[in-house]
Parts: C-alpha cells; sequence; structure tokens
C-alpha cells in the first residue's frame, strides 16, 4: 500500500507541476491513458477529486492544492539528496536549470556556460529565456538571474557581472526634429519606446540618479516592447528615445546611429547577481556552474 501511495503521489505531483496529463506522461515516461488512470484510482481511495479536469488544462482542486503544498517539499528534497548522492562519482552530472533574462543570458551567462559544457561533457544546462521575474521555486529551477537590486531577500545572491548602466538614446534625425532632453521630466514630452515587464503589471519605469537625488519617469510613446533588442530596432528606426543597458547600444553610438542623452543622470548599479533558495541543497552540478559564473574583479 504505502509502495503504490507513493507512485501515485509522484503521478500526482507531476501533473498539478505540468498542468497537463500529456506533458506530465511524457516527463514520467508513461503512457497518457496509464496515468489518468493512476490518478483516478488514488482520488477514487482518497474519496477526494484532487484535480480539475477540463479540455484545456489540468488543475488542483482544493484538496489538492492543500496535498501538493504538504507532500512537494518532502519529494523535492528526496530528489535533491539522490541527486547529491553524484558526490560520490568522479565527475559532477546532472542537469542544471536555469532561468535569466535574454540579455544577461547573451552576456553573461553563454560565454560560461559553453566552457562549462565543454568542460564537463556530464553536466546537462537547460536555459530559459524569461523577461518576467519568474517564481524559481514554483517553477524549479535551480537559479535565476536578475539585477542584483531586485533580487528578494530570502534569497542567496552571488554577483556574476559588472556593475551597469542605462543609456537614453535616439537617432540623430529624431532628436534634431524633438529636441533633447536635459531633464529627465523632460522626457514626457517625448516619444519613448516603453518597456512591459510582465510580473510587474505595467510598463517599467525610467529611473534616474543623480548625486544622491533619484528620479523615476513614466513616460509614453507609439510603442511598447518587452525586448531590450526590440527597443533598440525601434530607437533605430527613428520612433523615439529608448532606455537600453549601455552595452547593448555603444557600437551604435560609436558609429553615430544613436546618440546618447541624459548620461550625466545614469549613474552604475548593481550588475546581474545569480539567485537560489537558502535553503534549497545543491548538487555538485550546480556548485560547478556556479563557480563558473561567479564574478571576478
Amino acid at each position: 500500500m504505502i509502495r503504490d501511495n507513493v507512485s501515485d503521489l509522484v503521478a500526482f505531483i507531476a501533473v498539478a507541476r505540468e498542468g497537463s496529463f500529456t506533458r506530465a506522461a511524457i516527463k514520467l515516461g508513461v503512457s497518457q491513458p496509464a496515468l489518468s488512470h493512476t490518478l483516478r484510482t488514488l482520488e477514487e481511495r482518497l474519496g477526494l477529486r484532487l484535480l480539475n479536469r477540463t479540455t484545456r488544462s489540468v488543475a488542483p482542486t482544493e484538496a489538492g492544492e492543500r496535498l501538493l503544498r504538504s507532500i512537494e517539499p518532502q519529494f523535492t528534497q528526496i530528489e535533491a539528496s539522490l541527486t547529491a548522492l553524484t558526490e560520490l562519482r568522479d565527475t559532477p552530472s546532472g542537469v542544471v536549470r536555469l532561468t535569466s533574462t535574454h540579455h544577461a543570458a547573451q552576456t553573461v551567462l553563454w560565454p560560461r556556460l559553453a566552457k562549462v559544457m565543454r568542460d564537463y561533457p556530464d553536466i546537462s544546462i537547460e536555459l530559459v529565456t524569461d523577461e518576467g521575474l519568474t517564481d524559481i521555486v514554483s517553477e524549479r529551477f535551480d537559479a535565476g538571474v536578475r539585477v542584483g537590486e531586485y533580487v528578494e531577500k530570502d534569497m542567496i545572491a552571488v554577483r556574476i557581472g559588472p556593475e551597469m548602466r542605462q543609456a537614453i538614446v535616439g537617432t540623430p534625425a529624431y532628436l534634431k526634429k524633438h529636441g533633447t532632453p536635459k531633464q529627465p521630466d523632460e522626457l514626457t514630452g517625448h516619444r519613448c519606446i516603453n518597456l512591459r515587464r510582465v510580473t510587474r503589471g505595467g510598463y517599467h519605469p525610467w529611473e534616474f540618479e543623480k548625486s544622491g537625488r533619484e528620479i523615476n519617469v513614466r513616460v509614453e510613446g507609439q510603442l511598447a516592447v518587452n525586448s531590450l533588442e526590440m527597443g533598440c530596432n525601434a530607437a533605430l528606426e527613428g520612433l523615439g528615445l529608448a532606455y537600453l543597458p549601455d552595452d547593448l547600444v555603444q557600437d551604435h553610438i560609436a558609429k553615430k546611429r544613436l546618440v546618447r542623452v541624459l548620461e550625466d543622470w545614469c549613474e552604475p548599479f548593481p550588475g546581474y547577481h545569480l539567485y537560489y533558495p537558502s535553503s534549497r541543497q545543491h548538487a555538485p552540478a550546480f556548485a560547478v556552474v556556479l563557480e563558473a559564473l561567479r564574478y571576478r574583479d
């Protein structure tokens, strides 16, 4: 009975995590009908419905949510403990799941992760880029990457990149037509390219600092994007001013395709950090990745 319960609970956790019988079946290596039968048997044995099923999705019921909150941490700890046994092997191995913005992945993560994979062929990397602030615990990532000032207090944060600066840029033709802003509040009279951050429920304010004075400006314009690269392309098209990482536009500035404004209001700020839960036990493969990413002046 205990053995049956364990295997059935593993199946339940997989379906609840994936929100789909099909995806969970693939992950578990079983057929979808067999997985559906397992869950129905578990529900019948408990006398409770654990999952609400529709033609498009699967979600836990109230009883299912309660069960998931109770057992998932225990199974997660068991998985971590089993994975940690790879310390007894000569070569670190396993999968390390990371989530990051596209910009951080391109500029900081990829050059070092490529070397890790060359040096450690038994380590696999799953790198998911997302412009939102992903919940790494619920989404079961080993770690995430974001700018240092946005790392939550209950997370361990490790610096993986240098300080960063933002740049306000526009084409010479745009500035000739609309004028050059001298103060951040003058941006309200300009066409600006907004950046939408999914988890913040709106557009990201443009943040400025000078001599200890901080100003946040809510800008408006004809275009909004959720990608820094698209924002840069829009600025190059002359569609307005863009608020972008300095390293993304340096080459365009050097070649005079873009002009930087309000530079004295764009002070350096903490760069990218890798963050992960303090309570999570990590495998040797993660330790290898962590050391490879750690920033050294």
